[in-house]
């Protein structure tokens, strides 16, 4: 969980508003209404000056980039198993809105799709991608990620990560691709068109979770995270067209601190 975007499956933090990416975000932000007088937040960036290390020095509304004690993304390593509940997915397809916010790929969800998890709804916002992918799994990183935004009445969010290994070509994928905006930070409808996020997921959705933070700034903890065990694939040119407008936009791991990562069947 930039409000942008493991296979994993994770309710987190990867938002409905971006903060550029993760709008929601900026790969993964909580969506919060803003006064036209609000100044805007500092550019951030995967690099140089603006990099993640710099992060939480660049606005005092990112602070929790750099003093956060459960941030994400994680390494992913001996997983405690546990009896835990299906995710139960009712995901519709939507008329397909991308933007290219400066940060990934990302497309904007219309309401009415849903995750459930133990009797508890999160509708999904948005789904964005990360290269490489940003959580590593017993060691592994995969070519990309995508996180998969979802958010409760009550404003909490759970992101659902599905990690890409290269494989077959993905037909969601494939459309968005062929799809893209022309220019950076302006959303395009494309008239006649959809996608559906079910069709990122792998059959297998046995998943990790834990809590964390969203993966760009503001780095708002509280999010819960689902990363599935099993990776969908993608294929190489798909990767490929992905890293020419994005060659690296994952943050790195971040300390576990004590945390617990569980595990489905």
């Amino acid at each position: 969980m930039t409000a942008y975007g493991l296979a994993v499956v994770a309710l987190v933090t990867c938002v409905p508003v971006a903060a550029a990416q993760h709008a929601v975000p900026a790969a993964h932000q909580p969506a919060v209404a803003a006064s036209a007088a609000a100044p805007p937040h500092a550019h951030w960036a995967y690099e140089g000056e603006n990099g993640p290390t710099h992060w939480g020095s660049l606005d005092p509304a990112y602070h929790a980039c750099e003093a956060g004690t459960h941030q994400s993304p994680i390494a992913i390593n001996d997983p405690a198993p546990k009896d835990l509940p299906a995710i139960e997915f009712s995901y519709q397809p939507t008329p397909l809105k991308v933007i290219d916010n400066g940060h990934t790929i990302q497309v904007t969800y219309a309401p009415g799709s849903f995750i459930t998890v133990n009797d508890h709804k999160y509708e999904l916002q948005q789904f964005h991608f990360h290269h490489p992918s940003e959580e590593e799994v017993n060691g592994r990183s995969y070519p990309l990620v995508a996180h998969l935004v979802n958010k409760d009445s009550s404003g909490r969010l759970a992101v659902v990560a599905v990690l890409l290994d290269e494989g077959k070509a993905n037909d969601v994928i494939q459309t968005i691709w062929a799809h893209l905006p022309k220019e950076q930070g302006k959303e395009v409808e494309r008239a006649g068109l959809t996608a559906n996020a079910l069709n990122l997921l792998p059959d297998a959705r046995g998943y990790y979770t834990f809590t964390g933070s969203l993966t760009t700034p503001p780095c708002t903890e509280g999010v819960t995270w689902f990363v599935f065990k099993t990776p969908s694939q993608i294929s190489h040119d798909q990767i490929a067209q992905f890293a020419k407008h994005y060659p690296h936009n994952a943050r790195p791991l971040q300390a576990l601190n004590h945390r617990t990562v569980v595990m489905s069947p």
